[in-house]
């Protein structure tokens, strides 16, 4: 069993009990130690009491299992908002917000999230700001992109009204 399935099988419990999802695990070796980086959250968004509690019960079994031979970092957080989207989870938290999509051709793509389904997101894209003179098909505003040509998906923030 590798360190990041053994940290899986000891976070489940932790995860249910809460109505957690795991993200990510993320272990970063240095000259010094490893640094261990597990992402987590919930639909309704996780606090930073939760990710402590998590990051204490985890450390100590950590320690009395001596998982790791060597000096390390625990870190337990939410992922970021710098942090792509990867789990059907994630879009379904952040559906009426702006994404931005690059897909694997490198085409970007901005667009407001309307519906994710494990094998595509609906995106409503926005009007043109150039004024045509023939109106615009409301259909040709909408783009269905299928999960598998995602290369990255990121929430956008716009701070234009606040």
């Amino acid at each position: 069993m590798t360190i990041k399935e053994h940290l899986e099988v000891l976070l489940t419990p932790f995860l249910e009990e809460g109505n957690y999802f795991l993200v990510d695990i993320q272990i970063k070796a240095s000259k010094v130690s490893q640094k261990v980086t597990i992402l987590v959250d919930k639909d309704e968004g996780i606090t930073i009491q939760e990710c402590t509690s998590i990051s204490r019960r985890l450390a100590k079994q950590l320690e009395e299992l001596e998982v790791f031979a060597d000096p390390y970092t625990l870190e337990v957080s939410s992922p970021g908002l710098d942090q792509p989207l990867v789990l059907l989870r994630q879009y379904l938290k952040n559906l009426g917000r702006n994404l931005k999509v690059t897909l694997k051709t490198g085409e970007s793509v901005s667009g407001l999230l309307m519906e994710a389904r494990e094998d595509s997101i609906l995106l409503q894209l926005p009007e043109p700001k150039k004024k045509s003179k023939t109106p615009v098909d409301e259909a040709s505003l909408k783009r269905e992109i299928p999960t598998d040509q995602v290369s990255k998906a990121l929430v956008e923030i716009s701070f234009k009204n606040l």
